[in-house]
């Protein structure tokens, strides 16, 4: 991995010189954990003019010794207990030689970004933008390979809860075994609260589970995250509980389906991202069930749940191969309930045989 996180810096060090910066301050989390391997809360990563440097806030007595992170980059840990590892990487680029130093200025705080002026008055302070998060967006075999499996455990306690009693538990209980059952399959942990939705609850996005209790003739809409070596997964599906669905839940299953199956059609390399917004949100607007819909059909998913790209309306923006993304449209009726299905896909042009699906639990709408 020590190769791979060199590259992923080196790819960084260059856009950064191409505009000026001879030095970058990343902090945001996920994008230090992207560039080097560090997960411990408060870390910075500092692009030097000289050297790369990983900085940690100063250990607290109850804690254990960290550990090293996955790459083999200097690691500084700081030994003042309310010292800021930014503040202390703007010292360093500073005596390094450093004029300019870009910053994630929509990570940093408005005290944060003035303490930083303070330390080094003498560094101009550029705004780096999101481009770690735009160099995120494509993932490379690992990434995926860490997603895949990601996906397996979500689907496989899915699939062992469909196959226990449903009928008299309540949402809450339900949700609490599947976060239980992503952990004993070998998940990170649940990467969202896991929403469980039973008969007018169902179809809502983001339900919080409650104490109803499932009931027949319900539907039950499940949606689950899952992560696995920090790469986040999701899968949503809808069932029926105790008896054949009713005509009016097969007809708005139908819809959902289709409007859902359109858009991991519409998924290939050079689609903008609003195409495949629009190819569900016709079908669901030509059956007059576009309303509860939302503000867009799906999202990026990696290291964070909601990554770019958006599949929104105003997205802007094309498609890249090897990108992983949602496509989760859902109707709910008030009073009624509704469905959601979600599955999590890789963007991949048609000669490799087009969008990888890697939730893989059957969308059959199942009578339980």
């Amino acid at each position: 991995m020590s190769e791979v996180f060199a590259t992923r810096r080196t790819r960084l060090r260059e856009r950064c010189a191409a505009v000026g910066n001879a030095a970058a301050l990343v902090s945001r989390p996920a994008n230090v954990r992207y560039l080097c391997g560090e997960t411990r809360p408060g870390a910075v990563l500092l692009l030097g003019p000289t050297e790369d440097v990983l900085l940690r806030p100063a250990a607290r007595a109850a804690e254990p010794a960290p550990a090293r992170p996955e790459d083999d980059l200097p690691v500084r840990e700081l030994t003042e207990p309310h010292g800021d590892p930014a503040v202390a990487a703007a010292d360093l680029a500073a005596a390094a030689g450093a004029a300019r130093l870009a910053v994630e200025e929509h990570h940093l705080t408005v005290d944060r970004h003035r303490a930083l002026r303070s330390a080094a008055p003498r560094l101009d302070l550029a705004d780096l933008g999101c481009a770690v998060e735009q160099q995120r967006i494509v993932k490379d075999d690992d990434e995926i390979a860490a997603l895949r499996i990601a996906a397996e455990i979500a689907d496989q306690a899915l699939g062992e809860l469909l196959e226990s009693i449903l009928v008299g538990r309540t949402e809450r209980h339900l949700a609490l075994e599947l976060e239980r059952r992503l952990v004993d399959h070998g998940a990170d942990g649940p990467t969202f609260a896991t929403s469980v939705g039973t008969g007018p609850h169902s179809g809502r996005l983001g339900h919080l589970p409650t104490d109803r209790r499932v009931e027949e003739g319900d539907f039950l809409t499940v949606c689950l995250g899952a992560g696995y070596r920090g790469y986040r997964c999701e899968v949503g599906r809808t069932f029926v509980i105790g008896t054949s669905p009713a005509d009016w839940q097969i007809e708005l299953y139908d819809v959902v389906f289709a409007a859902q199956r359109a858009g991991r059609e519409a998924l290939a390399p050079g689609t903008a991202y609003r195409e495949v917004d629009r190819a569900s949100r016709q079908v669901l607007a030509a059956a007059g069930c576009d309303a509860t819909l939302g503000a867009r059909v799906g999202h990026g998913v990696g290291l964070e749940n909601d990554e770019d790209p958006r599949l929104a309306p105003e997205a802007m923006g094309k498609l890249d191969a090897r990108v992983p993304v949602t496509v989760e449209p859902g109707v709910h009726l008030p009073g009624r309930g509704g469905v959601r299905i979600d599955d999590t896909l890789v963007v991949r042009p048609e000669a490799d045989g087009g969008p990888e699906l890697l939730t893989i639990t059957t969308k059959e709408l199942l009578a339980l």
